[in-house]
């Protein structure tokens, strides 16, 4: 069998009961840390406390040919994976090939990122809608490029007074934070003539599950100076605000009531 085991959000201690008994049990362990990070943690402190051995997969060797899986037909096989096994399609890509080649799979949930952002706003998990990523700016024949996605992703959900979850980019040892976030996403709206899109309510929230996590709401152009420290860093940019979110992000996230009055349904 193959199982696909969450770590959860920060450190090694965010593991399940039910997924570390299943790593110590296992007959090969795998892990993954490209589309996810644990950065309160290292692999010697994984394999001290999940008392393992495992192999770290590159990025070819999950979403090229992942020979690795053929294990599977005979052994019990381990893959683990920051954040929650299925929340990435990489991950639900890898277990439909697995089935079609006649492998059994088993998921094995943990917190995420995308679960635990309404415990920590207090923004309701319902009314959030699709969630995008802001890259990092690439260049094309010498031209600087900045996507656009994200900002036209909040723009959709805004339309619905919907709130919206964005990831941010980690590339090569480099890890995008909501300040880059954020001006990024204010250069799009000013190349749209969107002027006051730099003085929305906005949300950062950074080391999600850490004992020292950042959790700071205002206005976008704000959030753009605030320092958060260390990575991983999200951003959300709330619709309307029902008036217990409006409560929650006051108490919780330093909302001043003049920005909050803007936003309450």
């Amino acid at each position: 069998m193959l199982f696909f085991v969450g770590l959860g959000l920060y450190d090694e201690r965010d593991i399940s009961v039910k997924g570390l008994e299943i790593v110590r049990s296992a007959d090969a362990v795998y892990a993954e840390f490209y589309t996810s990070r644990l950065m309160g943690t290292s692999i010697g402190r994984l394999e001290r406390l999940y008392g393992r051995k495992m192999k770290i997969l590159s990025r070819s060797e999950i979403e090229g040919e992942p020979e690795w899986i053929e294990e599977a037909r005979e052994r019990n096989v381990a893959l683990l994976v920051g954040g929650d096994p299925m929340i990435s399609t990489t991950h639900l890509d890898l277990r439909l090939r697995a089935i079609e080649m006649g492998i059994d799979t088993r998921v094995i949930h943990a917190s995420n990122i995308a679960s635990a952002v309404p415990g920590i706003t207090g923004l309701q998990n319902y009314r959030f809608g699709r969630s995008a990523t802001v890259p990092f700016p690439h260049t094309v024949r010498g031209k600087r490029i900045v996507s656009s996605a994200p900002y036209d992703a909040v723009k959709d959900n805004l339309i619905r007074d919907l709130h919206t979850l964005l990831y941010l980019d980690i590339q090569d040892g480099r890890f995008m934070s909501i300040n880059e976030a954020a001006a990024l996403l204010i250069e799009v709206a000013e190349g749209r003539g969107d002027a006051g899109f730099a003085s929305r309510l906005a949300v950062g929230i950074a080391r999600a599950g850490s004992e020292d996590m950042c959790v700071r709401a205002g206005a976008l152009s704000d959030l753009r100076r605030y320092s958060f420290g260390p990575p991983l860093h999200v951003l959300v940019i709330p619709g309307r605000l029902h008036f217990m979110e409006a409560k929650a992000l006051r108490i919780l996230a330093g909302a001043t009531e003049e920005l909050l009055s803007r936003y309450e349904l």
